[in-house]
């Protein structure tokens, strides 16, 4: 294979506007959970509930996902996941009540888990191995750019319209995309009769369908210190940023730092533009640095947050517009960042499990951002302040607390894998018993 040819990119291009898509469904209710909460009558822990099981959901399905790709491949999974986002999103356009609108979040959440995966599969079989780096990077800097249109425009067209006009649209959208995946992407190229990987430094050519039993697929993946490496790493890097864009961010920089609500659309899209910004630089430094990738990238990524986060909840009183421009920049890195543990799952897990090791990296930052988001609703209600006319600042500044013990967590078990998998591929020799 000389390089990927036009219908390898037209088939990627689709894939990635339906990933597009799917983060704008994900984050469809980040500008407007005061409304949600309003037309719901939903106090923090209920509001934190839609995010919760959305992404319980998405995280669940993950290692399901990779099994089904890796059986059945990128096309038809693909095609269902975006008719699942229909259906989801035209359930919350008319649901009644909380208990329907947590069944719509919950098919969103299903729907949702099947498209990035699906979309890594189709890098995988249309592109190079030595391209891999790269192409998963704008994947997931082209791919984020669907926070933009849920940031501002759904905003506007919600309070331009209604709450039915708005979700009935994107249900929509979902529809017209299932139609285009199911038209233009294709599993494999048309010569080869199985999907495969090419590494084009040796020439080997692997078949990535698996038809080897599944619990053995899992676990031999988990088995590998290399897809724990990648699964805390994803856990670890980028759950503050989804915590803050998918749900609390916006009430906390209106209700808790008193911005309007513009000063507030600018900064989380100033979020995605230094995430797509970012991207290409951490993906060429850890294509240059393959084996300090954890000490050298993911983990100052992790301290950044951290000491960001931890500048604006000391500042007293409302923190200046400067600092809060620094806390959006520093939770952007945890994207690009997170992207650094797929490079692990493909690395260390050999093709015909890519999917099933890429599911299980997947879920541990989904796991990780509900984790957070529950936690930090939870913690708004213990404190008095879980509706939207009694959100202060102090209680959110208590609230946002409860993400470092997950960053501690992350990074201590970052730093095991990290020496077990070098141990395994013989890169640094045992360690010696005690005694």
């Amino acid at each position: 294979m000389t390089g990927p040819g036009f219908r390898a990119w037209i088939i990627w291009g689709t894939g990635v506007a339906a990933y597009m898509l799917a983060v704008t469904n994900r984050t469809s209710l980040a500008a407007v959970g005061v409304d949600a909460a309003d037309r719901f009558q939903a106090d923090a822990a209920t509001l934190s509930l839609f995010a919760v099981v959305q992404l319980a959901v998405y995280g669940g399905m993950q290692i399901p996902i990779g099994i089904l790709l890796d059986r059945y491949g990128s096309r038809p999974i693909m095609t269902i996941g975006m008719v699942l986002m229909a259906v989801g999103q035209l359930t919350m356009a008319v649901s009644p009540s909380v208990g329907v609108a947590l069944v719509a979040r919950m098919l969103l959440g299903a729907g949702d888990a099947a498209v990035f995966p699906a979309v890594l599969r189709l890098v995988a079989t249309w592109f190079p191995a030595q391209r891999g780096p790269l192409m998963v990077q704008l994947t997931g800097i082209l791919g984020q750019a669907g926070q933009l249109v849920a940031v501002i425009p759904i905003a506007a067209i919600l309070h331009a319209t209604d709450w039915t006009v708005t979700f009935g649209g994107i249900a929509g959208l979902c529809v017209l995309f299932a139609i285009l995946v199911f038209a233009l992407v294709r599993n494999r190229p048309p010569d080869r009769a199985r999907d495969v990987s090419v590494d084009t430094d040796t020439g080997a050519i692997r078949v990535v369908t698996s038809t080897i039993d599944t619990g053995v697929g899992i676990r031999a993946a988990l088995a590998h210190p290399g897809t724990r490496l990648a699964f805390w790493s994803h856990f670890t890097t980028p759950f503050a940023g989804t915590a803050f864009i998918l749900l609390w961010g916006f009430p906390y920089l209106t209700a808790g730092e008193g911005l309007t609500t513009g000063q507030a659309g600018v900064l989380t899209s100033l979020y995605v533009f230094a995430g797509m910004a970012l991207g290409p630089v951490l993906g060429e430094l850890s294509r240059r640095a393959p084996n300090r990738r954890s000490r050298a990238l993911v983990l100052p990524a992790v301290g950044v947050q951290l000491a960001a986060w931890t500048a604006v909840i000391a500042w007293p009183g409302p923190a200046p517009i400067w600092l809060l421009v620094i806390l959006l920049i520093a939770l952007a890195m945890g994207g690009p960042a997170s992207m650094i543990a797929f490079d692990h799952a493909r690395t260390h897990n050999p093709a015909h499990r890519l999917s099933t090791a890429t599911g299980v990296t997947n879920a541990g930052g989904f796991l990780a951002a509900l984790l957070a988001i529950f936690a930090i609703g939870f913690v708004l209600d213990l404190q008095g302040a879980g509706t939207p006319d009694t959100y202060r600042l102090e209680a959110f500044r208590v609230a946002f607390l409860v993400q470092i013990p997950l960053w501690v967590i992350g990074a201590v078990f970052i730093s095991i894998e990290r020496r077990r998998t070098r141990i395994h591929i013989g890169m640094d020799p045992p360690r010696r018993p005690r005694g």
